[in-house]
């Protein structure tokens, strides 16, 4: 009498000769690896011992207006997080300008996100870093950046650089883990607002948004 034949799928999960697909947690905690590295080797260039938290991804992502027109401009993407919000909140990859500091995070970026234009350079000079890129005034800007180790003068100046290549109104979205903005919330060149506090992150941050009539 024949020996009852085994279905295909019961065989490859017993041979093992199919691979198991990459669980999210695993990501995640490669991605933390790698910032924790970088930040080992540079952590007055990286900024965060970790990536940003899903929560605050979404959080600094919800200020742009997919409808609007032109690029979005990522500074110090790292491995992605808020990337990924920008993807799922309706920003096409296409759309996606992403300017990294460390060539290991642009190769991860560029295969996470191979039709984004991800370029390694100084996040804190995009006159330079962006010329001949973007050919239409942007929709927004996204910054994950350490501001607070920059002079106070380097960040105001980052600022006006954005808003130069941006339409008008259009936000400059930065995230801190301090009590206090990291530009100053008082001007009369732009307005300053804030989110909550986003507890779920860790550490605990808010979203700042600083936009130029």
């Amino acid at each position: 009498m024949p020996l009852p034949r085994r279905s295909r799928a019961k065989a490859i999960a017993v041979s093992g000769s199919m691979p198991h697909p990459r669980s999210p947690k695993r990501d995640i905690l490669e991605d933390e690896a790698r910032f924790l590295r970088s930040w080992f080797e540079r952590p007055l260039v990286t900024g965060a011992v970790t990536p940003s938290g899903r929560m605050l991804a979404r959080t600094m992502a919800s200020y742009v207006d997919p409808r609007l027109t032109g690029p979005v401009i990522e500074l110090g993407p790292g491995t992605g997080p808020v990337t990924d919000a920008l993807v799922r909140r309706g920003i096409a990859q296409e759309r996606l300008v992403l300017v990294e500091y460390n060539p290991d995070f642009c190769k991860l970026l560029r295969r996470r996100f191979p039709k984004a234009t991800v370029l390694q350079g100084d996040a804190y000079d995009i006159r330079a870093t962006l010329a001949g890129v973007v050919a239409e005034r942007a929709c927004a800007t996204i910054s994950s950046l350490p501001l607070f180790t920059k002079p106070l003068e380097q960040r105001l100046d980052l600022l006006t650089a954005a808003h130069d290549l941006m339409h008008p109104d259009a936000p400059f979205v930065q995230f801190t883990y301090a009590v206090v903005p990291p530009i100053p919330a008082k001007s009369s060149t732009y307005t300053a607002s804030r989110s909550n506090k986003v507890w779920l992150n860790l550490p605990p941050a808010r979203v700042w948004v600083y936009r130029r009539p």
